[in-house]
């Protein structure tokens, strides 16, 4: 079966339409979610177009609320955690502007569509602004792309007006597959792709496939990368490529090398930017 072909009207259209009129909607991406109307990369733009990551398993109350914090200082637009997380998050958010994104079928993709759309149910009720979906891998490489729709359409309706971003773990497929990945998701009307979880062995955001990813949806779709981006070159290689959005945990350290002369990003073997070789704080994620 062919890759699937967007309707004319984009996302959205039919009854996922009139759900997401009865939503509340979110506020406006900013204008450099979409890269027709690309701002140039400084580190305020940075901050504007990262999510602030901490997916690791065995957070501590304490440890959340340090990094809660930080992202405070730091003027973050969103952070990135995991659902069980969110409430407290909400709390200790309360009288902020910093806005919650959270994961859903997190991270391997392989739980069903249904539990996919509770968890994204569940996740906004509890505070999420965003959610962060992973894909089936194995229906992509199979080319089953009615079933890669559908699952997409399933957590759509489950959260009508709130921010979609579809998690493709690109280093794990074929071009012809992240091809083919964007275009169900845009035809299942999510609003970004994305390229990593960041735990995947495969690897996690290269040039390449974020070249691939706005070739493929861009001006239409934002493009998350994420995964091993670790320095300002590897951001500015990234942005230069296509993405409109960041998903990094090393905010800081990318932040205090911003005015650094720049270096060249160490190359992957997929052509993109490498993840740093030093320890991951973490626990396993290349986030």
């Amino acid at each position: 079966m062919t890759a699937p072909t967007p309707s004319p009207a984009g996302r959205g259209t039919g009854a996922d339409a009139e759900s997401h009129a009865a939503a509340p909607a979110p506020a406006p991406a900013a204008a450099t979610d979409r890269p027709a109307e690309r701002a140039e990369l400084t580190a305020d733009v940075f901050l504007a177009t990262a999510d602030h990551t901490l997916l690791a398993p065995g957070t501590t109350p304490a440890e959340l609320d340090e990094f809660l914090r930080a992202a405070r200082a730091l003027g973050v637009a969103r952070v990135c955690i995991s659902p069980t997380l969110i409430e407290e998050a909400t709390q200790a958010l309360r009288s902020s502007p910093v806005q919650i994104v959270t994961v859903v079928g997190f991270p391997s993709g392989v739980h069903t569509a249904e539990v996919k759309a509770a968890e994204a149910a569940a996740a906004v009720a509890d505070g999420a602004a965003e959610i962060d979906m992973v894909l089936n891998r194995g229906l992509v490489r199979a080319g089953d792309w009615g079933s890669v729709e559908a699952e997409i359409r399933a957590v759509r309706a489950a959260v009508p007006g709130r921010v979609l971003k579809v998690i493709l773990e690109s280093a794990a497929l074929s071009d012809a597959e992240i091809v083919g990945a964007c275009r169900a998701a845009e035809a299942a009307g999510a609003d970004f792709v994305k390229t990593s979880t960041g735990f995947d062995p495969a690897g996690g955001a290269s040039v390449h496939a974020v070249a691939l990813m706005a070739q493929t949806v861009g001006g239409r779709l934002g493009v998350k990368a994420s995964g091993g981006i670790r320095t300002p070159a590897a951001v500015r290689e990234l942005w230069a490529a296509g993405a409109t959005r960041f998903g990094v945990s090393g905010t800081a350290a990318i932040l205090a090398g911003w005015a650094a002369p720049a270096a060249p990003a160490a190359a992957d073997p997929a052509g993109g930017a490498a993840a740093d070789p030093a320890a991951n704080p973490d626990a396993g994620s290349a986030y």
